[in-house]
């Protein structure tokens, strides 16, 4: 049987309805053959009101040619990689199945439309022959073609440390590169936290508890903040739901004040983090130090 496929994506991004009207604004990207041929444009309107219709329509437009009196472009877009989600730092932890989290932006837009050797390309470890293609995985922000993200799964990584690297283009196609390390930890093998420190530090009345974790299993947090002499002043307890987190954790915080609820004196205090996995029976503890203005 004879059949005609749809051709590459070469914009997929979201636009704000006001009043039933909406715009959408893009460049087409240099890929895009010289000669002029019929592409199609589909849209697909969503409310947040569930008991609303949803719909969809397309039409045809014609696609091609050259912009000769096109602005000069030569530079790459712009790449920020992370895992889970924007707070994880490069060299972190997280567990077998981490989400990979580009942020991309270019001043004239990001290249999709798979033009020879110009795909979003992501590779681990070195293995160029087992890259991932993330064009499809591409989306504008809303109301913003310059802007977009990328949430592609990775699944079933070894315990260790990986790197990952990632190509993107611009509809120029100028191309960047960026990189990000992560440290796969086997829960079944050890808990592990790093990166633990509060935000701000030093601070007046109000701080965030913040650390990096391996585990895949819901966690019960403890932290005893103490004098420099030993004396207990506050405990908090916490729990972390991971359906409901990432593996960096900043859901504790406290209010400068101890288990009285009276404000403490100004100075040098440290804390000890306590984090324990009931599923594995294991915990870990470390201290740090935190200053009060």
């Amino acid at each position: 049987m004879d059949f005609t496929t749809l051709g590459e994506v070469l914009f997929r991004g979201r636009s704000s309805i006001e009043n039933g009207d909406f715009n959408v604004n893009f460049i087409i990207p240099r890929d895009v053959v010289m000669e002029v041929g019929n592409g199609k444009m589909s849209f697909y309107s969503k409310s947040n009101t569930d008991l609303m219709d949803q719909n969809g329509s397309n039409l045809d437009i014609l696609i091609g040619g050259i912009n000769e009196n096109a602005a000069e472009d030569n530079i790459g877009p712009e790449i920020e990689l992370f895992m889970n989600d924007e707070a994880f730092i490069s060299g972190g932890i997280t567990n077998e199945d981490p989400h990979l989290l580009v942020k991309l932006f270019d001043e004239n837009g990001i290249n999709t439309s798979s033009g020879i050797g110009h795909d979003i390309a992501a590779v681990l470890d070195d293995d160029v022959a087992n890259s991932f293609r993330l064009n499809d995985y591409y989306e504008a922000n809303v109301d913003d073609y310059q802007n977009g993200t990328i949430n592609y799964p990775l699944r079933d990584i070894s315990p260790g440390l990986h790197t990952l690297s990632l190509k993107a283009w611009d509809v120029y196609n100028n191309s960047s590169t960026s990189e990000i390390q992560f440290v796969v930890h086997d829960q079944d093998q050890e808990l592990v936290i790093s990166n633990v420190l509060n935000y701000p530090n030093p601070f007046i009345n109000y701080t965030e508890f913040w650390f990096n974790h391996n585990s895949s299993s819901d966690l019960s947090v403890s932290i005893q903040i103490l004098t420099i002499s030993g004396k207990l002043v506050k405990t908090i307890n916490g729990y972390i739901n991971i359906s409901n987190s990432s593996s960096l954790s900043r859901d504790l915080s406290w209010d400068a004040r101890d288990d009285f609820g009276d404000k403490v004196a100004k100075g040098v205090y440290i804390y000890r983090l306590t984090v324990r996995s009931d599923q594995i029976g294991k915990q870990v503890s470390k201290i740090e130090k935190l200053v009060i203005l």
